[in-house]
């Protein structure tokens, strides 16, 4: 008995020890984009407009001593409660920002044609709201949009203007794993406005994984393809790596720019109750198939719940938004960005071997003179490119 106690113990312990021996990935930096060098400790959570169209907002506590840059976070389509996302947005609020996360989708009620329109709705009523708000004193010269996934296409609507009057212009869009975007006149999913129709001056960013990476970078070439109005300068085609040289390996899927924080959940910030409606007035809402969530919708928005906060967040998508927007908000571009070697490092494993770096790839255009060197293939598409020119580079990614 005490001979198989020992060798149980010893088979353990060996099974085990490739675990311990492992190396780990990199923690949050102590300071500069990523980092946790935060102007301040504690964020103010509260909601405006109602249960069925609320905004959530999140800033710094206290008076704003300048106006703070604003970011509007797009949800995933299911995703609305923003404690999904609740470790980056904290992450944001401590470093300035003033961040906005509309509601645009009630659950099993929201058509996708109708989720532009109701998030212009929202976004425009929470900025009339928080105007004249010491707190949050918003900045509306410096405004960045998020969209995770069908959060993406409704970023580019808002910033197309088409029917969107009355919302500021973005300086810069980030868009991660783009997805949801109707295919047809019968398609479930969110229809795209006329892309041509977005700032030329817009920094645009397309950020995939590389699990599951194919429908978003159908998505992301679609995308960088039909915004022609905007220099090859100022778009990046970006990639995240796995990479599982140590323990916890990191994975970049659809849902890794999730990051739950139970501070941030909806439960916690309160709404006024819907205003009382008049019992003689028909209700013209009526159901329909595409207002439910698809198994994968489903199941990806659970996966969301149980992410883990970890390098990708802090280096891949907190990293690349808070070197982004410093460039978008000071007239810089994406040439700007790929010229700095931090912009897709990823540090180092604790045992000194680097981290998968990201890739960022951009059609060559004027003010890029300085390419990173490597086997890619870079196309010179001239000062602003062309629809012709962008496929051709876009295929040679494929």
């Amino acid at each position: 008995m005490r001979r198989s106690l020992i060798a149980f113990l010893l088979l353990g312990s060996c099974l085990a020890a490739p675990v311990a021996l492992a190396a780990s990935p990199p923690k949050q930096p102590a300071e500069g984009p990523g980092g946790t060098d935060y102007k301040v400790a504690e964020v103010t959570k509260r909601a405006v407009g109602t249960a069925s169209a609320a905004a959530y907002i999140f800033h710094a506590a206290g008076a704003a001593a300048e106006p703070r840059p604003v970011v509007v976070f797009l949800h995933s389509w299911g995703a609305t409660n923003p404690g999904l996302y609740g470790g980056w947005i904290e992450h944001l609020a401590r470093k300035g920002h003033l961040v906005i996360v509309p509601r645009f989708q009630e659950v099993n009620r929201t058509k996708p044609a109708d989720a532009t329109s109701m998030a212009a709705t929202i976004l425009r009523n929470a900025l009339t709201t928080l105007a004249n708000d010491p707190a949050a004193h918003p900045d509306l010269d410096r405004v960045a949009y998020i969209g995770h996934l069908a959060g993406v296409p409704i970023a580019l609507n808002l910033a197309t203007g088409g029917g969107q009057e009355g919302l500021p212009t973005p300086k810069l869009i980030l868009g991660l794993m783009p997805g949801g975007i109707a295919t047809g006149d019968k398609s479930r999913g969110i229809p795209l406005d006329d892309l041509s129709a977005i700032n030329g001056s817009t920094l645009l960013i397309t950020m995939s994984g590389d699990r599951d990476y194919l429908p978003a970078d159908r998505t992301a070439k679609r995308i960088l393809t039909e915004t022609t109005q905007i220099p090859a300068s100022r778009k990046l085609f970006m990639r995240v790596g796995s990479d599982d040289h140590g323990y916890p390996a990191l994975t970049a899927t659809l849902v890794s720019p999730g990051s739950p924080k139970a501070e941030y959940d909806a439960s916690t910030m309160k709404l006024p109750p819907e205003p009382p409606k008049d019992p003689k007035q028909r209700s013209t809402w009526r159901w329909s198939a595409d207002m439910a969530l698809t198994g994968e919708q489903t199941v990806l928005t659970a996966q969301l719940g149980n992410n883990a906060i970890d390098t990708l967040d802090y280096l891949a998508f907190w990293k690349t938004f808070d070197m982004a927007a410093d460039a978008a908000f000071s007239g810089k571009d994406a040439a700007f960005l790929r010229r700095d070697p931090k912009f897709i490092d990823m540090g180092t494993w604790s045992d000194g071997w680097p981290v998968r770096r990201l890739s960022a790839d951009m059609p060559k255009g004027a003010g890029d003179e300085k390419q990173e060197r490597g086997p890619r293939r870079l196309l010179n598409l001239g000062p602003a490119g062309t629809k012709e020119s962008l496929r051709e580079f876009l295929n040679q990614r494929s």
